[in-house]
Formats: structure tokens, C-alpha cells, sequence
């Protein structure tokens, strides 16, 4: 008869979790995709002025509450109001709409809002991580809408593409 070395499930389900538990707390791993030095342990996100040529008066809280709340939710970071050991500021550079699809008859069937911001982004712990760049992102719409018709839901879409991208500059290192 052999000898058999049999493992009790619960053992491995507990190795499991503490290896987990140790990788995640160390630093070394994240199953987000952030990758934040322990040291870090605030964020301050500074509003975000809509210098762009065409003002949508509500761009600028919608785009810094949105990246604020990116960070709280998907950090562990207490947010402050200045002085983070990570730093983002930056300014709202463009607000466009132009025509994104041309049919036969040279008309556009599409049109096209674009965003872009212009980010500062500081790690004070981690100076080599730091960078000054311009994100965008669009939406395309019909033309047979008007802007003003489309323009919040484009917004939303366009600010939650834009905070993903600038998180995963910033933080996920991607």
C-alpha cells in the first residue's frame, strides 16, 4: 500500500490567502493594477480650470470630482486638499466639435467632441515617476443631434475615459 500525502483543502485555502494578503500589504503586488510605493500615503487632486476657448461651465467640477473620486475609490490614499505625496493639477486645454465621418456627398454623418487636459502629475516620494502631458479622449455623435442634446452623456463618457487614462499613467504605471 502506498503512502499518500494528502493536503486538507481549508490548509490551502489558507496558505493562499496569506500569501495573497502579504504580497498585496508589502507593496510588491496589487490585483488593481496600482502600483504606489507604501511610503505614499496621500493624494491631493487641485482643480482643474477649463482654459479652453469654448467653456462648458460645468466641465471643470465634473472633471476634478471625477478624478478625485478615481483615486479614492481605487487607492488606498487619503485624498488631502494640498501637499499630497502624490500631486495632480493641471488645466481642461481643449473643448472641440468637429466633423468626425464624411459621407459621399462631402457632408458629415458623424460629428465628433473631443477633450483634452493638460496634467501635472507629482510623486514626491517617487520623483522619477513624474510627468507633465497632455490626455485626450472623444466621442463620436450623429449629426442628426445637436450638441446640446448630447453634450453631458458625451461628457460623462469622455471624462470617465480620461480619468481611466490618466490613473493608469499616473499609478498603474501603463
Amino acid at each position: 500500500m502506498r503512502n499518500l500525502f494528502i493536503i486538507n483543502p481549508l490548509t490551502l485555502i489558507i496558505a493562499g490567502l496569506l500569501c495573497v494578503g502579504c504580497f498585496t500589504r508589502c507593496g510588491i503586488y496589487s490585483f488593481s493594477g496600482v502600483s504606489i510605493s507604501p511610503e505614499v500615503k496621500t493624494v491631493s487632486v487641485a482643480y482643474f480650470q477649463n482654459m479652453a476657448p469654448l467653456v462648458v461651465p460645468t466641465l471643470s467640477n465634473t472633471f476634478t470630482d471625477a478624478l478625485q473620486q478615481k483615486f479614492i475609490k481605487q487607492t488606498r490614499l487619503s485624498m488631502v486638499s494640498t501637499d499630497g505625496d502624490i500631486q495632480l493639477s493641471g488645466e481642461i486645454r481643449g473643448y472641440d466639435v468637429a466633423p468626425a465621418a464624411i459621407t459621399g456627398d462631402d457632408v458629415a454623418s458623424q460629428s465628433r467632441l473631443t477633450i483634452r487636459i493638460k496634467v501635472k502629475f507629482e510623486n514626491k516620494i517617487e520623483p522619477e515617476q513624474n510627468f507633465d502631458r497632455e490626455f485626450s479622449a472623444y466621442e463620436d455623435f450623429s449629426r442628426s443631434e445637436s450638441i446640446d442634446a448630447v453634450q453631458l452623456a458625451l461628457i460623462d463618457k469622455i471624462v470617465d475615459t480620461l480619468t481611466e487614462n490618466i490613473f493608469n499613467a499616473s499609478v498603474a504605471n501603463w
